[in-house]
């Protein structure tokens, strides 16, 4: 029998685990997996493409544990009341090959994505910071907030979406939630004051969501020197959010080179660019945020070892507990020679 979480039942964990302590603890799980980042298999995912969105298969192994996401994004589907992006995965042993757990993974890529984020922004953000910009309210957005605040401590929010209904729905949950939260009439006005920028946006094209020249006015009028851009939105061939100038004047943080000059904001940059990869960071083989006015990026497009520490994550929790079932997935015959034996086939008559 093979473990099965279900959306209600990874609904249930979160809820009653406590999210803001369950990101906690993700995020500090997603360090451990980055500091023995040499030790996994590592491939850039496997896309399917068409004309509104793609399918994306994210595979890794640390050489015990084999992993991996099915994944979608469309942004046409927020037109169709659908999901952008929904997502199962599913963990095996190595030694054996047989599956141990499957799962939903739309909720549990939600907090992975909002815990990497965070993880990121611990070692690349202005030190005290207390103000994050949101751009982009959508289905990411309360996850980021609450991955902020319970890894740095931020609590004051300003958001700007171009849906007026995004914006309302946040304001709702997120003042639920205690936050402090300003809806801006636009993306300037939102990061004016801010120490640290989420842009997560689902267009997929390329888009410019900040430009050089806005961020340098909004730092001014908000007397921030130092800034920390934490761009998540732009992960597949062909869409961005950040002008390509603006990246080229930041320090640049990345979880895997090879996939993410396919997918990311530095996409369109020759492949010889300076860049750092976050791991590096985490381990204390390379060095984060260098000085208090840096302008950081973090360039992230997820990456499967992100949805493997996940997924171990909420294995390792699920022992005494009631948030999963278990499903007939793995043939096992009397006689491991004889798969034919399971299949009910009736025995002709035998002839006198």
């Amino acid at each position: 029998m093979v473990r099965f979480v279900n959306v209600q039942n990874l609904g249930r964990w979160a809820a009653d685990t406590g999210l803001e302590p369950l990101l906690r603890d993700l995020t500090t799980e997603l360090e451990g997996h980055f500091q023995r980042w040499p030790l996994f298999d590592k491939t850039p995912r496997v896309g399917s493409h068409s004309q509104h969105g793609v399918i994306e298969l994210m595979p890794t192994s640390d050489g015990i544990t084999y992993g991996f996401k099915c994944v979608n994004g469309h942004p046409i589907n927020s037109t169709r009341g659908l999901q952008t992006v929904t997502a199962f995965g599913a963990l095996s042993d190595v030694d054996t090959g047989y599956p141990i757990m499957l799962s939903e993974m739309t909720l549990l890529t939600a907090l992975r994505t909002a815990a990497t984020s965070a993880m990121a922004a611990k070692v690349l953000a202005p030190v005290n910071a207390t103000t994050m910009a949101l751009i982009g309210s959508g289905a990411q957005s309360e996850f980021q907030a609450l991955a902020f605040r319970a890894n740095l401590g931020i609590n004051t929010l300003r958001v700007f979406d171009v849906d007026p209904a995004a914006m309302a729905k946040f304001e709702r949950n997120a003042t639920a939630l205690d936050f402090d939260v300003t809806l801006c009439g636009s993306v300037e006005e939102a990061i004016t004051g801010a120490h640290v920028v989420t842009t997560c946006t689902a267009d997929k094209k390329n888009a410019t969501v900040l430009t050089d020249e806005m961020v340098t006015r909004a730092c001014a009028a908000g007397g921030v020197t130092g800034l920390h851009i934490n761009a998540i939105g732009g992960d597949c061939p062909g869409k961005t959010e950040l002008d390509i100038e603006l990246v080229k004047r930041g320090s640049v943080f990345v979880e895997y080179p090879e996939q993410t000059f396919i997918e990311g904001e530095i996409q369109t940059l020759p492949h010889d660019w300076p860049l750092t990869e976050l791991w590096q960071v985490l381990t204390g083989d390379a060095v984060g945020r260098s000085s208090d006015d840096e302008l950081t990026i973090f360039d992230s497009v997820g990456f499967a070892i992100e949805d493997f520490a996940a997924l171990v994550f909420l294995n390792n929790r699920l022992d005494g507990t009631d948030y999963y079932d278990e499903i007939d997935l793995i043939a096992e015959p009397a006689d491991p020679k004889d798969l034919f034996a399971l299949l009910p086939v009736k025995q002709p008559a035998t002839i006198s």
